[in-house]
């Protein structure tokens, strides 16, 4: 018929086809980029454990003191001495740097070790004085023991104590470590976000997962300045 045009449908709806089938293949990398951060914060947290009293082996019978080591008396006299749960958590697997070797004289405070990790380092001080009688060289072959035994295999010094009694009067044992150890968590939560907020501001939403809690090991992979930061307003300035 005259002024009467013929239009296929069909065609009209393909052409609308084509442009959504495009306008999503754009979108879905756009949504994907959008989505990336919280897709990789999500995998980090899954990954991690979350840093709790609960999870802190605090055996009885041992002196806890308030840099983080701890000291066992033997019945043979010598001291046994390490690290504590709690800084093993904080930091993650290290290595152990022995600063004495058998027959030196320490003092209590006196730094005995050097643990470190990635460019990052901490000093460790002895909590008696004594003679160094043996060290734990298995510690130099690995790191497991340290971490999965500490009180036990990991183990760091032999001590022929001075003043035993004089010196460990004043650290925590049994219920009063548990208590203590609460505390120090609660502390090193404040450390952190005042650390992270001054160097790596981007980490401390993984660091300090929602609802407070803090990753286990938050201090691997940190920079050496915020390793730094620790020793001096938390492992050397005690509460």
């Amino acid at each position: 018929m005259d002024g009467f045009t013929y239009i296929n449908i069909f065609d009209t709806k393909g052409i609308e086809y084509l442009v959504i089938i495009g306008f999503l293949l754009l979108l879905i990398p756009f949504w994907r980029s959008l989505n990336k951060p919280l897709t990789v914060r999500a995998k980090v947290m899954s990954t991690l454990g979350v840093l709790t009293s609960n999870i802190l082996k605090v055996p009885q019978g041992l002196f806890y003191s308030r840099n983080h080591t701890w000291t066992f008396l033997e019945k043979s006299g010598v001291a046994s001495v390490g690290l504590d749960d709690l800084l093993l958590h904080i930091t993650g697997q290290v290595h152990v740097n022995n600063l004495k070797v058998p027959g030196d004289k320490v003092r209590k405070g006196e730094r005995i070790a050097e643990i470190a990790q990635n460019g990052g380092h901490l000093l460790i001080k002895s909590p008696i004085s004594g003679e160094i009688q043996g060290v734990n060289k298995s510690l130099r072959e690995g790191v497991g023991a340290l971490n999965d035994d500490p009180y036990g295999g990991g183990w760091i010094y032999k001590i022929k104590p001075e003043k035993w009694t004089e010196e460990t009067n004043s650290y925590f044992l049994a219920n009063e470590a548990t208590l203590w150890f609460k505390t120090e968590l609660l502390r090193f939560k404040d450390f952190i976000a005042m650390s992270l907020n001054k160097y790596s501001p981007e980490t401390a939403m993984v660091i300090l997962q929602e609802g407070g809690e803090l990753a286990d090991n938050p201090l691997s992979g940190m920079p050496a300045e915020v390793w730094h930061d620790f020793q001096e307003h938390f492992l050397d300035k005690v509460s």
